[in-house]
């Protein structure tokens, strides 16, 4: 038993998000422990940054762990609610950011949302971006993920009328290595509409879309 483990079971009642667990720097006996706890509670979790050996692992354990290799996320499904289709969207920049955006997919799908991705959008050809204007337009809140020098960003934000979460992603190399052009560019993005996460953060992207939407929905049953 791994005293040090405090699960807040009551997270998803107090803010509408559950609780989700950041594999990486846990061993692999903590996820096992952790998973173990959840399963006896029969509770649901998301498991993040999750490691291909951890993952086999909890495969050949539990009949109920649905494993996601590119996102490197793990449902543990013990009743999770059927997801209702969304007009919100997540967009990449190129298909080096896919990872990401499979992270905040995932999110979002454990959460109860199916949202569309739309791929290798970046500003680099700029008609690849321009294409998708009548359904990107149609979005109330989109999650970008761009590396490089994070332009996706700005252009986005200047042609739609959506909020923009936008995720700088680590892909890059010269100065661009390690996301923080990317990020520099988010924060400092000229078009109104645009709130940044950290470097790679799907996660955190797509819990910030989710609050927007429940506040949304709050207003509209005002």
């Amino acid at each position: 038993m791994i005293n040090e483990i405090n699960f807040d079971w009551h997270r998803g009642e107090r803010t509408g998000i559950a609780e989700a667990v950041l594999c990486s720097h846990k061993s692999k006996s903590q996820v096992i422990e952790i998973v173990a706890r959840a399963q006896k509670k029969n509770q649901s979790l998301l498991l993040t940054r999750l490691s291909v050996e951890i993952a086999e692992c909890l495969q050949q354990t539990y009949q109920n762990i649905d494993w996601h290799l590119l996102s490197a996320t793990a449902f543990v499904d013990n009743g999770i609610k059927s997801p209702v289709d969304s007009d919100c969207i997540i967009v990449t920049a190129g298909t080096s950011d896919v990872p990401v955006a499979e992270e905040a997919r995932r999110t979002l799908l454990f959460n109860g949302l199916k949202v569309t991705v739309l791929h290798d959008c970046g500003v680099a050809g700029l008609w690849r971006l321009t294409d998708q204007l009548p359904v990107l337009s149609k979005a109330p809140v989109i999650i970008a993920v761009a590396g490089m020098e994070g332009a996706l960003f700005s252009v986005l934000a200047g042609l739609v009328p959506g909020l923009v979460i936008a995720v700088p992603g680590s892909t890059g190399y010269g100065v661009s290595e390690g996301g923080h052009v990317a990020l520099n560019s988010a924060l400092s993005a000229c078009a109104p509409g645009v709130v940044v996460v950290n470097i790679d953060n799907g996660f955190g992207a797509a819990c910030a879309m989710l609050k927007l939407l429940s506040q949304r929905q709050l207003l509209e049953d005002c």
